[in-house]
């Protein structure tokens, strides 16, 4: 049974992309990735909010050292925070970069870079063309810029995606993925637009950090930090409606437990899907099961290969295309007698 796929013009032994996490954070950790079946790794982002969340700690304390560094300024001179700003981001990045070049001397499965652009910053770039340097075989950015800020209308902020997707793809010639949320006013036009700036592939959807209420303490705390099974329907529904319609690769992401959420992103029309929240509380080993598994199903329906049902079930080749498009429970509800709500 042939379980190769075709994403962002890479060769994948397997569909099932181990995503960016704490999962793929080590050397030691994707070699066991690998040994276990993933058929591509992201490693866990490099997140310019950390960056910047460093370098405000540092300037709490640097200001009481150095002064203001306008006075710096005013003498011509350069001031010593702005030196140390530098080396903060120095030092992340060649940290990122001694992962990256370990990780692609361990394993022979791609290993693809992954930049979490959360705010607008003209680092993505550089830290595009070092990582291309460094040896990645793709490059992921993790793309999300907040509702939160209103300093900025809707069209502004939609208006960034292209803007950076157009820059990365000019600086590196290896393959761009854009990660992105379902958050857009007009969402399918959007991924249609984005498609064809030059990336290869988009990621459907990245997930995000979710508030919670200590109500004995009263603070504020993380919670939900794993997706659900659940959460597999927003992807599924838009991986299937958007298959056909785009310029470039589509993979699932987000609410994928287990093998039968990998067959139906395939049907959907992925080409790749990715995996955390399960390897988290099923570890590595959980990715020979749903290797197996979908061996077994694509045995059972005499399938060869991936090739032979991907997009089996997306919208353009569904009999009936208007389901992916309702949004209520009418047939489901209407038919039913004595709900109580």
């Amino acid at each position: 049974m042939d379980l190769s796929t075709s994403y962002l013009g890479l060769t994948l032994k397997s569909p099932i992309i181990a995503g960016s996490s704490g999962m793929t954070g080590s050397v030691e950790k994707v070699k066991t990735l690998e040994a276990n079946g993933a058929g591509a790794v992201v490693l866990k982002s490099i997140f310019e909010e950390e960056v910047m969340n460093e370098y405000a700690d540092f300037i709490k304390t640097a200001k009481e050292t150095y002064g203001d560094p306008e006075y710096f300024d005013y003498q011509g001179q350069r001031s010593p925070i702005a030196y140390y700003d530098y080396v903060i981001r120095e030092e992340n990045l060649n940290k990122y970069i001694q992962l990256l070049e370990a990780c692609k001397k361990a394993v022979s499965i791609p290993v693809m870079a992954s930049i979490n652009c959360f705010f607008h910053s003209v680092e993505w770039l550089s830290y595009a063309v070092n990582l291309q340097k460094a040896g990645a075989d793709a490059l992921e950015l993790n793309m999300f810029f907040p509702p939160t800020d209103f300093k900025h209308t809707g069209a502004q902020k939609e208006a960034l995606y292209f803007e950076i997707a157009e820059k990365v793809t000019r600086a590196v010639s290896i393959p761009v993925a854009l990660k992105i949320s379902p958050y857009f006013t007009d969402l399918g036009p959007m991924i249609q637009r984005l498609s064809k700036t030059g990336i290869k592939g988009i990621v459907l959807f990245n997930r995000f950090f979710s508030p919670d209420f200590d109500l004995d303490k009263l603070e504020v705390k993380p919670s939900f930090v794993f997706s659900t099974p659940s959460e597999l329907a927003l992807s599924l529904r838009w991986v299937a409606v958007m298959a056909n319609k785009v310029d470039c690769d589509l993979a699932a992401s987000t609410g994928v437990h287990d093998v039968s959420g990998v067959i139906k992103q395939l049907l959907a029309g992925a080409a790749a899907v990715q995996v955390a929240s399960t390897l988290y509380k099923n570890g590595a080993a959980y990715l020979q099961e749903m290797n197996t598994g979908l061996e077994q199903w694509m045995a059972g329906k005499r399938y060869q290969r991936l090739g032979d049902f991907q997009g089996k079930l997306s919208q353009e080749r569904s009999t009936d295309p208007a389901i992916y498009e309702r949004a209520q429970f009418m047939r489901y509800f209407g038919g039913k007698k004595n709900v109580t709500l």
